[in-house]
């Protein structure tokens, strides 16, 4: 009969007796933990015995033999002080399938009191036994009592070695290695390797994990299934970084990443954090350390204003300005949620760092005119940072007139408010989208811009200034969530065109050059932040796709793969962003902060149509409000659409006839 017939019979007869053994002890492991705790004991007193008896068959060569009752007496007295031993030495205490080195250390100690007892008895009593018997015991006794925790333990991590995901530490440095060792602890990843750049590493065993070499890593991924790769390279420069998470886009894993330095030096995180790969790593840019003497000119030690202090930009605006020691920083946001948020989040740095800046929490809208020009003067602010705006295009499309009322009106009426009261320093958050805007939210910060020129020719004691930049990942609404949301759920990932492109820049990298450039300011100027070339937004969806381990495709025609979705450009939205409205452009001294010259109209001519659009406003007159803007805005001729909500549906019912246009602009058709 062939061998392999014999040994498949065989397995099969045993299979039915392992799983009945694997059954009943999943049992006994969901009893309750007291009741598993006195079967151990029983369990170790049960081999205390046998040890002693196979001890003395094995020093006998035989198992017939006789025995006194003073040899029970031995025995008896070694079981007892055996059990208090163990329990006082903390063997119950461990949990098996998590036993360290401190749990074995307090076995071999407690074999080794029980072995030292029994000699004791056996040299007081003069028991008729041989002398080699407590040395015989304590090797079977480790055997035993050690051996079946360790055998248990194997189970148990063979067990979680099933479930658990197959992954690679990249990096086999001393953050590499405390992430192993924080891994080993859990149950939810098993690290099959490490890999390395440096090539005296390569080749080598830490802590029994191979040392591979980059070019090896597709190899490994294919070879063991890998799923995830973690990148414990917190000293690595950016462009290092970029060039390991490139390598990595074309392979089928998930790259997370630990902190880097700067992060690990602030003490927030330690070396053993997890995370999603930095928006800014996505970019392939490097940013521009700032210059500190630029962030603390119109800061510190002065009182300073936020407004939309609750905001994405503004929230980010108040974390670095909190950094520069201003005297007093006031937080104003008409959402009492938001303003609580940011306010407890800066109280916790405050307590931290011991920093003696007074924080103070205003809720109010930048449209009270009354209410900004009070909170300047009562405080005595020097320095205003604007950046309370609506900024999400399709959502200003539905509701023209009050994004206009608060992009428009919110910065003229603080703008008007801060040269009344004297502010030394007034520079508004301005946006990409102003430049030829095709839509409403552009236009509006566009004509916000002009009333800052404006003001700024006839306003020699207040500085006013604008900063205007593109897109900023991490922000309310941006792409970069959205995408991982939809990864996460599966997909499909959304993207409005193929050919869209889109200007980004990390939150904290613009919200330092707003600093800078607002203390660059003379008066009137209008900053233009480099953001570096535009990123096509399909390419950055492939990028996150396949970072998060999944191939990116148009559905279906993959295992693994998250579709793609064109849906269309949303009212408003343009394919490619513009920074500047003309060539006159200048350099400021800072690498990534330029100057631009560009035309603006003077305060009078301005202040007819500030009238024009305050009554468009007030009645809900979306086209008397595109009229505006087509005769104010550069490029705004190119807006089609009108989606007002309510003016569409006054139109709709008859409730809201034609506007005045014809009559203000007897011009326009």
């Amino acid at each position: 009969m062939p061998f392999g017939f014999i040994a498949s019979a065989v397995r099969q007869g045993f299979a039915p007796l392992a799983q009945t053994l694997r059954d009943a002890f999943e049992k006994l492991v969901e009893l309750p933990r007291n009741i598993k705790q006195a079967l151990l004991l029983v369990l170790d007193m049960v081999f205390v015995c046998l040890s002693m008896w196979s001890a003395v068959a094995l020093r006998l060569g035989h198992t017939n033999f006789q025995t006194d009752p003073i040899e029970y007496v031995c025995a008896a007295i070694t079981v007892v002080i055996s059990a208090l031993i163990f329990l006082r030495l903390g063997l119950y205490r461990a949990v098996i399938r998590f036993m360290g080195q401190q749990a074995i250390w307090a076995i071999l100690k407690g074999v080794s009191y029980s072995a030292l007892v029994l000699g004791s008895t056996i040299f007081f009593t003069q028991a008729e036994v041989p002398r080699s018997l407590p040395f015989l015991y304590w090797a079977l006794a480790m055997c035993l009592i050690g051996g079946s925790r360790l055998i248990v333990r194997a189970y148990y991590q063979t067990k979680l070695r099933s479930r658990t995901e197959k992954v690679l530490i990249y990096g086999a440095g001393e953050s590499g290695r405390q992430l192993l060792t924080a891994l080993h602890h859990g149950d939810q990843y098993r690290v099959v390797a490490f890999v390395d750049d440096d090539t005296r590493l390569q080749h080598s065993i830490i802590n029994g994990l191979q040392v591979a070499a980059p070019e090896n890593m597709e190899t490994l991924v294919h070879a063991h299934g890998i799923t995830q790769v973690l990148l414990a390279l917190p000293s690595a420069s950016p462009l290092r970084r970029r060039e390991i998470i490139d390598s990595l886009v074309g392979l089928p894993v998930y790259v997370r990443t630990v902190p880097r330095i700067h992060e690990l030096l602030g003490g927030t995180v330690d070396a053993t954090t997890i995370k999603d790969i930095e928006l800014d790593e996505l970019l392939g840019r490097d940013p521009v350390p700032p210059r500190r003497d630029l962030l603390d000119a119109c800061i510190g030690g002065k009182v300073v204003v936020v407004t939309g202090a609750g905001g994405s930009i503004g929230s980010e605006l108040c974390r670095q300005i909190l950094q520069s020691r201003p005297r007093e920083l006031i937080l104003l946001d008409n959402s009492e949620y938001a303003l609580y948020n940011i306010e407890r989040e800066l109280r916790d740095v405050l307590t931290e760092t011991g920093a003696t800046t007074e924080l103070v929490s205003l809720l109010g809208s930048v449209q009270d005119e009354q209410r900004m020009e009070r909170v300047y003067t009562t405080f005595g602010v020097q320095t205003v940072y604007h950046a309370a705006a609506y900024k999400h295009v399709p959502m200003v499309e539905y509701n023209v007139a009050e994004g206009v009322a608060n992009n428009v009106f919110g910065t003229l009426y603080a703008a008007t408010a801060a040269q009344r009261a004297g502010v030394e320093t007034f520079v508004l958050v301005s946006s990409d989208k102003a430049v030829r805007p095709t839509n409403v939210m552009g236009a509006s910060k566009r004509f916000a811009e002009l009333i800052l020129q404006a003001l700024a020719a006839r306003s020699p004691d207040t500085r006013f200034s604008m900063v205007r930049f593109g897109n900023v990942l991490g922000s309310s609404g941006s792409v970069v969530p959205l995408f991982r949301e939809q990864i996460r759920a599966g997909g499909p990932v959304t993207v409005t065109h193929p050919d869209v492109s889109r200007y980004f820049m990390s939150i904290t990298e613009a919200a330092q050059l707003v600093l800078q450039a607002g203390a660059m300011g003379t008066g009137g100027d209008v900053f233009v932040l480099d953001m570096g070339q535009p990123v096509h937004i399909v390419e950055l969806a492939r990028r996150m796709i396949r970072l998060s381990g999944y191939e990116a495709g148009r559905g279906g025609q993959v295992p693994n793969e998250i579709p793609i979705e064109f849906i269309g450009l949303r009212p408003g939205e343009k394919l490619h962003e513009e920074l500047l409205l003309g060539s006159n452009v200048t350099g400021t001294g800072h690498p990534m902060i330029m100057r631009a010259e560009e035309e603006f109209l003077d305060y009078e001519a301005l202040s007819s149509y500030l009238k024009q659009l305050r009554s468009y406003c007030d009645h809900i007159d979306s086209a008397g409000i595109k009229q505006v803007f087509h005769a104010t805005i550069s490029g705004f001729e190119e807006h089609q659409g009108l989606h007002d909500h309510i003016w569409n549906k006054q139109r709709s019912s008859g409730e809201f006839g034609a506007s005045n246009v014809k009559e203000l602009f007897p011009d326009k058709s």
